[in-house]
């Protein structure tokens, strides 16, 4: 990373003023408390201003070497049963979580359990998530549809006035008619939300499992369902659409709210039929996404396969489409990844998730049984899936999680990707290499949804979990391993009923909004004959110094 000069730490922390230590690392941890003369953290300062992010990273580590005293009693201090080293450089971590995350004290435990109804019409947004010091919670809404997931900004991340959600509930008749259309009202599927007065208003209709959801270079709406029959639709002109209902899901039938053929919403037969969630879209039109499937689902499977969609006609050009037929997606071919041990040759299968790939050629209608079929490789439930719009490397990167089981040991897992051609897929060139990033444990698993901060390169993993998680990480820095340099919890939601999904920071990287999803509605009105979601807006992060552009 460029060094950076003449800026100032957004914090001014307070180090005690007496130390015998020369040690950073062990200040910053809480092990060492005093010191000589001049603070430690001045020194730090200096340091950073000098060296920049990546000497300041080594040196936090290397000085646990030159420490001149330690504690008698190192095992009074919390988490360093004797010196544990680990410990000391997590909670070193979590001691100055505000030079690396913007944010202040980390949590250190999760939200206590409730039972029975917990969600009322009166409470605070405080009273729905615990959070990291310095970080604070307001509503945006208190009506979205039960079971909101993700949302895609509209119609920007830098200046966005909707934020446009999936709603994951199954496909369902509500028994009443829905005025002017010639049929009955079903779920909400696809739903926007006015930030300035947090107003909801349903687009789409009769969406089984609506998840994945994004904006597209081209500014039309993608979303997707998390079913194995589960298709993909794009909407064009967002704010134009409302209450269009999908008849007839097999076939793509969509109506709109006079009861007629649906112009501005289309089923893409082009693109594969799976469980979706995670969608990552680049300008030319490729789209990376994964199929939520574990594995021996059904018997002998291998597991969620990964996916590349490539268009028939890339797209060179910027700006919106005038019209559906203009979208990449109107046709293309779709590919499953095939993960080789070896580099000359295809080596694939058990045990070869990591590595060089191949993309290997699928129908769209049955990508799920080609990929098992043709030896694509499995994940164990793939969900939330993002472009990396940090990288500057050749070709594109992208990240994914795959939940896991944590009742039986399996904890979870970041993997992340680099495609050096993403408009080549061939059976033969191994264009992609992926590894896993991120590996849970017994605190931090099961991740779901991952988001990107702006400007800082953080990633940000969401557990499904409930009383679930946020954890904040750092991208991998010099250091010689492959993975984040390290994790702190900086947001665990209150209801036990309920779990957080759909993270998502605006472009400035200070603001984040998220869904307390399927809470326990007992106690809450229904709104348009349907439960509620809370809609909850985070601010107070900060982008340290030597992240602001």
């Amino acid at each position: 990373m460029a060094v950076r000069y003449g800026a100032r730490a957004v914090y001014e922390p307070h180090v005690p003023a007496q130390s015998t230590a020369r040690s950073l690392l062990l200040v910053s941890s809480g092990v060492v408390r005093k010191y000589k003369k001049e603070s430690m953290m001045a020194k730090f300062k200096k340091r950073m201003m000098k060296w920049g992010l990546s000497a300041a990273k080594i040196s936090l580590a290397a000085s646990i070497l030159v420490t001149s005293a330690l504690p008698a009693q190192a095992d009074e201090f919390d988490g360093f049963d004797g010196l544990d080293f680990g410990a000391i450089v997590q909670r070193g971590l979590e001691r100055s979580s505000w030079i690396w995350f913007g944010v202040g004290k980390p949590l250190k435990e999760s939200a206590a359990p409730t039972t029975g109804a917990y969600r009322t019409a009166t409470q605070p947004a405080s009273a729905q998530v615990l959070l990291a010091e310095g970080l604070k919670a307001e509503y945006v809404t208190r009506s979205a549809g039960d079971a909101a997931d993700m949302f895609a900004f509209w119609p920007s991340d830098e200046n966005p006035t909707h934020l446009i959600f999936c709603i994951e509930g199954d496909r369902l008749d509500l028994g009443v008619p829905l005025q002017g259309a010639g049929v009955n009202k079903f779920n909400p599927g696809v739903q926007r939300i006015r930030l300035s007065n947090g107003a909801v208003e349903t687009l789409v209709r009769g969406t089984d499992a609506c998840d994945g959801i994004r904006r597209t270079p081209w500014n039309t709406i993608l979303f997707s369902e998390e079913r194995t029959d589960g298709g993909a639709y794009e909407i064009i002109n967002p704010l134009m659409v409302t209450d269009h209902t999908i008849t007839n899901r097999a076939l793509g039938t969509i109506i709109d709210e006079n009861g007629l053929p649906a112009t501005k919403v289309v089923k893409r037969i082009a693109l594969p039929t799976m469980a979706w969630e995670g969608i990552g879209i680049l300008p030319s039109g490729v789209l990376y996404a994964g199929d939520e499937l574990r594995p021996g689902t059904p018997a002998n499977a291998d597991g969620g396969a990964m996916f590349k969609f490539v268009p028939q006609v890339p797209r060179n050009s910027n700006g919106s489409i005038s019209n559906l037929n203009e979208s990449p997606f109107f046709a293309g071919t779709v590919y499953a990844l095939q993960v080789s041990c070896q580099s000359g040759s295809q080596q694939f299968g058990q045990g070869c998730e990591i590595g060089n790939g191949a993309w290997i050629n699928v129908s769209a209608a049955n990508a799920r049984s080609d990929a098992n079929l043709v030896g694509a490789t499995g994940y164990y439930r793939p969900e939330d899936l993002e472009i990396d719009e940090e990288f500057e490397g050749t070709g594109a990167r992208f990240c994914w999680t795959d939940t896991g089981l944590a009742t039986g040991g399996n904890y979870g897992e970041v993997i992340c990707g680099i495609d050096s051609a993403p408009l080549t897929a061939s059976a033969t060139q191994r264009t992609v290499v992926v590894n896993r990033f991120v590996e849970g444990d017994p605190d931090f698993n099961q991740p779901d949804n991952f988001a990107f901060q702006p400007k800082t390169g953080n990633h940000y993993v969401i557990e499904d979990n409930s009383n679930g998680d946020i954890f904040a990480c750092l991208p991998d820095g010099a250091d010689r391993d492959i993975k984040t340099d390290g994790c702190v919890k900086i947001l665990s939601v209150k209801d036990s009923s309920a779990e957080p999904t759909g993270f998502k920071f605006s472009r400035d990287g200070r603001t984040a909004y998220l869904s307390i999803q399927h809470s326990d509605d007992t106690n809450m009105p229904k709104v348009d004959d349907y439960p509620t979601d809370d809609i909850v807006k985070i601010t107070g992060f900060k982008i340290p110094f030597w992240f602001q552009h």
